[in-house]
């Protein structure tokens, strides 16, 4: 990593004065800040790559393209897409600058705002809220001799945290709203469509509850999943509004 250049530095202190109000943060510590926030992009990447690798080595509970059907593995592989393009994010700017590698920073924002946080939120707030319902609907208890119980915290606990820490260290320009919940529509129409589909090949249903539901039911349980989906994404939106909305000035929206 080169060494700033005394123009740099004041620049830097300027620019940061600018957006904090007070003069008692500088490149160090943004430098400092830009460090740790790399080292845990590299960490959770490295996590996620992890638990991609271990969780189909458990047994033949994940054979049958299992993978691509349960939406917290298909959480899994996305979160570590997400933490791999934000480290390749990180690198580069130290690199080659902050504006030679706008498209990555720009894809790394849409990606998280769109997919990564509602996501991984709604995997969150919809396993925990079943389980303590009837656990049988969604994790029956077999899977207990299956599972140890720290692979299910980081598959259905430790993501939310992962994901409001990643909000809280880094601003994420979000796109406009009907650009963000259309994406959002589109993947969520796109697994819904999924799980009708297998269900149509094999008789059964992905999730133990949708067993339950009659087709009135399942039509109003994937309507108020997208509608609790969606929320998320206006909840992540209004997070980074307020963590960073007075830092959001145009040179800091590709931070």
């Amino acid at each position: 990593m080169r060494a700033l250049q005394p123009a740099e530095v004041l620049s830097c202190d300027h620019r940061r004065k600018e957006a904090t109000g007070r003069g008692t943060v500088t490149c160090i510590e943004v430098a400092m800040t830009r460090t740790s926030t790399c080292t845990y992009h590299f960490i959770l990447l490295n996590w996620y790559i992890f638990l991609n690798f271990y969780i189909p080595q458990l047994g033949t509970f994940f054979q049958d393209s299992a993978q691509s059907k349960y939406l917290t593995l298909l959480n899994l592989l996305l979160q570590a897409i997400f933490f791999g393009v934000a480290c390749l994010d990180d690198v580069l700017k130290r690199i080659k600058g902050r504006k030679d590698i706008r498209f990555i920073t720009a894809f790394r924002d849409l990606l998280f705002a769109t997919l990564a946080f509602p996501i991984c939120t709604f995997v969150f707030l919809a396993f925990w809220t079943i389980f303590l319902y009837d656990r049988e609907l969604i994790y029956p208890k077999v899977l207990d001799g299956m599972f140890p119980g720290w692979l299910n915290h980081a598959m259905h606990s430790f993501i939310f945290l992962f994901s409001l820490i990643e909000i809280i260290l880094r601003p994420h320009h979000y796109p406009p709203r009907k650009t963000g919940l259309t994406l959002l529509a589109i993947s969520s129409v796109g697994y819904i469509s999924r799980i009708l589909w297998l269900h149509s090949k094999t008789g059964q249903w992905v999730y133990p509850v949708l067993a339950k539901l009659s087709p009135l039911g399942l039509t109003a349980f994937f309507f108020l999943s997208y509608f609790l989906i969606a929320s998320i994404y206006l909840l992540g939106e209004r997070l980074n509004q307020w963590k960073w909305g007075d830092r959001m000035l145009p040179w800091m929206k590709m931070e």
